[in-house]
């Protein structure tokens, strides 16, 4: 038995300290993106809402922007759809969809039904572009600087509290006065 006892009690104490250091990083729960810091994908797909369109990432350049990737199957981006309609009201920064791996017509008749919070909105039916952007399922949300680097990227529903704690105060102070 009292072999037992100096392996347990090591065994106790590390679990103990693993969770308090658990407990207490600022970053628990958060997955890191490697796009952070760098140049956002460059992409050219078509448009969700106009056939003739082509939604580019060159087009983009010299303005901040949201970068959504949602999709109708997705239970999530359903949650977070009055956020980013309260977004779009806000006129803060633009909100650019990528619809991921979904059904044009469904697409649409979601966005008809609930609202369309997205300035543009890019169709990746084959789900290279999200690859790209390291996206691991919907919903994620990506701030996109004025350079065309990620900022921010945020995984899961956007609420209105993560809105205002993560993604205002990293944009510039002339657009984030808008909210």
């Amino acid at each position: 038995m009292n072999r037992f006892a100096l392996p347990l009690g090591l065994f106790a104490l590390l679990a103990v300290v693993l969770a308090i250091g658990i407990k207490h990083s600022p970053d628990k729960g958060t997955i890191a993106s490697p796009l952070i810091g760098k140049a956002a994908p460059e992409f050219s797909l078509p448009s969700l809402t106009d056939a003739s369109r082509i939604v580019k990432s060159s087009d983009l350049r010299g303005r901040w922007y949201v970068f959504n990737v949602w999709g109708t199957w997705c239970g999530g981006c359903r949650l977070e759809h009055n956020v980013l309609l309260q977004m779009r009201h806000a006129d803060v920064v633009p909100i650019i969809g990528l619809d991921w791996r979904d059904n044009d017509a469904e697409a649409l008749s979601l966005l008809s039904q609930l609202g369309n919070p997205y300035e543009l909105i890019a169709v990746d039916h084959d789900g290279r572009e999200a690859i790209d952007w390291g996206v691991y399922g919907a919903p994620e949300t990506f701030l996109v600087n004025d350079q065309g680097v990620v900022v921010y990227k945020y995984i899961g529903p956007l609420t209105q509290e993560a809105w205002e704690r993560e993604f205002l105060p990293r944009l510039p102070a002339k657009q984030a006065e808008k909210s």
